[in-house]
């Protein structure tokens, strides 16, 4: 690694953590019953967890329901919140029980046009397009994977989280998360590839 990637990593890695300090504080006061607490993390995790529900659901009004029954659940349970694990990693959890639980419920999907081209605010347009563009290709090829193989896929890649901590999210060892990817990556790279000779 070059002196200016190790210098980025580890300022993403300073981010990260200011981040999940950040969170902690936040539930703190949440279990307190801070109303504004709550609403700095509603604003902190709303996109993430609805291009994470989306990305699982494809249904944009069960998507809603399962945000805020996520939301409500972290309002109610921020006092049993045991720092065990990242903030993210706990609320990431019951926003993929509570996800697998609607999927349950209905069955026959029901795609969102806009899912492909729901943009991040911070990104510059030129950065937005070409996300847009590879984040469309990564999604229609998903969809095709099972809920637990697409968890896997979207927790890496759009969170950019760790085996570890997605193992944490979705309560199976490791070695099943890294089988889930194996085969997952498979099933993309196949599909990936057909579309590419496509549109050649």
């Amino acid at each position: 690694m070059t002196r200016e990637g190790a210098v980025g990593r580890r300022q993403v890695e300073a981010r990260s953590a200011d981040s999940a300090r950040e969170d902690a504080r936040l539930i703190v006061r949440i279990a307190e019953g801070d109303r504004r607490a709550f609403e700095d993390l509603y604003r902190r995790y709303h996109l993430r967890l609805t291009r994470f529900i989306m990305n699982l659901i494809h249904r944009p009004h069960i998507a809603e329901e399962v945000l805020n029954d996520t939301l409500m659940v972290v309002w109610k349970r921020a006092g049993a919140y045991d720092g065990a694990s990242k903030v993210s990693t706990w609320i990431f959890a019951i926003a993929y029980r509570r996800t697998l639980s609607a999927m349950r419920g209905h069955r026959e999907p029901m795609e969102d046009p806009a899912v492909d081209t729901r943009a991040c605010p911070a990104d510059d347009p030129e950065q937005r397009l070409g996300k847009n563009q590879t984040r469309q290709l990564l999604i229609e090829a998903m969809r095709a994977l099972s809920p637990d193989h697409r968890t896997v896929v979207d927790l890496t890649y759009f969170h950019e989280l760790g085996y570890r901590e997605i193992a944490e999210i979705m309560s199976c060892p490791v070695d099943t998360v890294k089988t889930r990817m194996y085969h997952a990556r498979r099933h993309l790279k196949r599909v990936l590839a057909e579309q590419f000779t496509d549109c050649l």
